[in-house]
């Protein structure tokens, strides 16, 4: 009769780790051509002055607490992160007791930005990629996915725009 309770604890265990483990969220990267991506990571501007887009851009990104890790004016590249606390005390709580000392948890997600700006022809073009890379509390990578999420784009473009009007105004 032990050995049965035993038996079916253990498996309720595993059930209960499986289901935790098993999360996924949002459209995988695999299910989207590389046409689709573009065009939600792609923005022209009605404006030839790329450096002018570029300084709007590291403005959105900085108010929005990014660290600006390289901006190049004549390459037109900026690459900038941010770094967040993701440790919720609930995952850390049930992580250890059904893991004990070699529980592992989500602690920290950095989300890295890459941008390309460039005229093209009396416009100016920008196309930007986020990435976010979730640590789990040993520090090794727990996941790392492209954010493929059309409205996350659509928010930091209309961000950008907002940055262009008040620098075009003076504001």
């Amino acid at each position: 009769m032990k050995k049965y309770f035993r038996i079916s604890i253990l498996a309720l265990f595993l059930v209960l780790a499986g289901c935790a483990l098993g999360r996924n969220t949002g459209k995988s990267n695999t299910d989207q051509t590389q046409l689709e991506a573009r065009q939600y990571q792609t923005r022209e501007y009605e404006t030839k002055d790329a450096k002018m887009v570029l300084k709007a851009m590291l403005n959105v990104l900085q108010d929005d607490g990014f660290m600006i890790q390289n901006a190049n004016v004549e390459l037109g590249l900026l690459s900038a992160y941010k770094d967040m606390n993701v440790e919720s005390a609930g995952d850390k709580f049930w992580s250890t007791v059904w893991l004990g000392k070699n529980a592992r948890w989500k602690k920290n997600s950095r989300i890295d930005c890459t941008a390309n700006v460039s005229e093209f022809g009396k416009n100016t073009r920008v196309r930007v990629t986020f990435q976010e890379k979730i640590l789990d509390n040993k520090g090794e990578v727990a996941k790392l996915e492209l954010i493929n999420d059309p409205s996350f784009y659509q928010a930091f473009f209309t961000k950008v725009s907002k940055g262009l009007f008040i620098q075009t105004e003076g504001l």
